[in-house]
């Protein structure tokens, strides 16, 4: 849950984590202005009722997603993901070393890779099409970004310097990063 004061109100953004008592804790202290919420995750009828309690003494109005995808959390993997091993994770993984040929790396977020990137990345995994691939060395044959795919060109060397891999007009596209 996150609160911040408006000129006017309270905005509230509800993550699905809350309880009712969760709730009346951390408005006990607030001043008593309208509530604005926004609800981010599942929430459930005891926060609900909580909130229209609430609602009741103080004045409440629901705001709509603003479009965003919560991310849980970022996965850090300190060594080199060998062949045959694959990793999934419902946030952004950064992988400390390469990845190599025939292993996999899933991730609803991004993927940022401090190595080479020889095996499968997926980013934005759950339909996210504002992820992003990152490597030092993006060495994949092929890579993908929500529902878009991209194969590397067949017998054509890569340039072998940090790069990112982005949607952009519907296509998977890469761009030079770092140092310039």
């Amino acid at each position: 849950m996150r609160i911040r004061a408006t000129l006017n109100a309270l905005a509230l953004r509800l993550d699905g984590n809350e309880t009712p008592e969760l709730l009346h804790k951390a408005l006990a202290d607030l001043p008593p202005l309208p509530l604005e919420v926004e609800v981010a995750g599942v929430v459930g009828q005891g926060v609900l009722e909580t909130l229209l309690e609430l609602g009741r003494e103080r004045g409440l109005q629901l705001r709509p997603p603003r479009g965003e995808k919560y991310i849980p959390y970022t996965e850090v993997i300190d060594q080199t993901v060998r062949s045959g091993v694959r990793i999934e994770s419902p946030g952004t993984v950064v992988i400390l070393g390469d990845v190599n040929a025939g292993a996999e790396v899933v991730a609803a977020g991004d993927i940022i890779v401090v190595g080479k990137l020889r095996g499968l990345a997926h980013a934005g995994a759950a339909g996210q099409e504002e992820a992003a691939i990152w490597a030092m060395s993006l060495e994949a044959k092929q890579i993908r970004i929500a529902h878009h795919v991209a194969q590397a060109p067949a017998g054509e060397a890569t340039a072998r310097n940090p790069e990112r891999a982005r949607v952009v007009n519907g296509q998977i596209v890469l761009e030079a990063w770092g140092r310039r």
